[in-house]
């Protein structure tokens, strides 16, 4: 990292103050210093990411009075809200209807997968709308890496990245991978760390995170001054990659050298019951270990409900729903719910649940729904939002918004400010410098 120099260092305030505060503090020094941000509710964001997209009109936006060909096979149930029903997929979720705010009323105009999660996670249409893409440095940055960047501005010291991505990054496959949800424009020190790491798994563990048991915190520092000196000693290699590379190096170092870093990702130090409660299966411990990372400060953590777009039910979408994939889903979502709100950090907690996009009214016939950016539904909880209400609604088939129309950068705009920024004041510079708010939309009153 430009202007990181090792051999300064001395055993003494390594010790003494902790190896990973010391690495992430030079890390941070790239970071601009910004006034303490205004008063909050909202600390954190857990971002729940069904990649592929869910069936609004299956889950949370259900048509039972249109016809066979749209409703499916699903029927509504009443929740712990009056006036508020779900699907009947969801029982565990119907006992939280009071924490949620069901936004139904959210469209976007691109079709592709990867594009499409491009939007709702950056909040602004990719170039074209395809699934063949892959991040650059070019890109415009998710709202989980803005997060992440605000937060350095801030002086955020923690242990941890400020922003997480569990199991695996937003993609359509490993070789097409959603771009924004890395550094994008603002560069490699504001990549995530994703997991690439199933939580569920018996040997779970983040690579390359523990130290080899014969690698002690001097001679883990010593490796570092010796790298260091070799990087002194060496030529200069003039190249953002080689930037990048120092930027790993001294984040990986910093994980490395924490003990607290290991234990936020030590599932094995939860109860079985509340292992069990989540759910034994990766979506579950994902959720679990979610939980585990805003408890040790991180600001943002998306859990990719994946792997792949393994909710695009193109054919057999109500075997699929009701068999596969919305039972592990909606336990590890309620059991969040409620294990945040019984430790006292859902006020300060904002969760979203999303997907690329919903998916057609029509039932295709292959018994599965098509894609749909026309209309869908995201769903939001905690750090000061307001729950047990629906905002906006779709028409009889779920087709388009028929009130209130919301776009992800309203979905944005109103989660930086729960978060306590103002998304129209504060910019930061794209690849080509030009100064561009953290988001263009408009804040959703009624969340508020």
């Amino acid at each position: 990292m430009p202007g990181f120099d090792g051999s300064k260092i001395t055993r003494r305030a390594v010790l003494g103050s902790g190896a990973v505060g010391l690495f992430w503090s030079q890390w941070l020094r790239a970071a601009d210093v910004a006034p303490p941000p205004a008063a909050r509710k909202a600390k954190s964001v857990i971002l729940i990411f069904n990649c592929g997209a869910p069936s609004h009109i299956d889950l949370w936006d259900m048509k039972p009075n249109a016809p066979d060909n749209i409703r499916g096979e699903f029927q509504p149930i009443a929740t712990r809200t009056p006036g508020i029903e779900i699907s009947e997929l969801m029982p565990h979720v119907a006992e939280h209807t009071d924490k949620l705010a069901i936004v139904r009323s959210v469209y976007h105009r691109q079709s592709q997968h990867n594009s499409a999660m491009y939007w709702q996670i950056v909040g602004r249409p990719y170039p074209i709308d395809s699934t063949l893409i892959n991040p650059s440095r070019s890109d415009y940055p998710s709202f989980g890496t803005l997060v992440g960047w605000l937060a350095q501005r801030d002086g955020y010291s923690g242990h941890l990245p400020p922003y997480v991505i569990t199991p695996q990054p937003h993609c359509d496959s490993l070789q097409y991978v959603t771009p924004g949800q890395y550094g994008s424009c603002l560069g490699a020190r504001f990549d995530p760390l994703v997991l690439n790491s199933d939580p569920n798994s018996k040997d779970f563990g983040v690579r390359g995170l523990k130290r080899l048991e014969n690698v002690g915190a001097e001679r883990l520092l010593d490796r570092q001054g010796l790298l260091s000196e070799l990087g002194v000693r060496g030529r200069p290699i003039i190249d953002e990659r080689a930037c990048d590379l120092e930027v790993n190096q001294s984040k990986a170092m910093s994980l490395i050298a924490s003990t607290a870093a290991a234990e936020a990702f030590d599932l094995s130090k939860e109860p079985d019951s509340v292992r069990e409660r989540y759910g034994r299966h990766t979506w579950g411990q994902s959720h679990l270990l979610a939980r585990r990372l805003v408890e040790a400060g991180v600001k943002f953590v998306t859990t990719v409900n994946g792997p792949s777009i393994t909710w695009d039910t193109h054919k057999d979408n109500f075997k699929q729903m009701k068999k596969r994939l919305v039972p592990p889903m909606e336990q590890a979502y309620a059991a969040l719910l409620g294990d945040l709100a019984e430790r006292g950090l859902l006020d300060e907690t904002i969760v979203v649940w999303m997907g690329d996009f919903g998916r057609t009214p029509f039932i295709n016939q292959d018994a599965g729904r098509d894609h749909w950016p026309q209309c869908y539904t995201t769903v939001l909880a905690g750090g000061g939002i307001r729950g047990g209400q629906y905002v906006g609604e779709s028409d009889s088939k779920g087709a388009e918004p028929r009130t209130r129309p919301v776009t992800p950068a309203d979905i944005h705009a109103t989660i930086f400010t729960a978060l306590g920024y103002d998304p129209h004041a504060i910019t930061y510079h794209t690849a080509d410098g030009r100064p561009t708010p953290v988001s263009e939309g408009q804040v959703i009153g009624e969340l508020l």
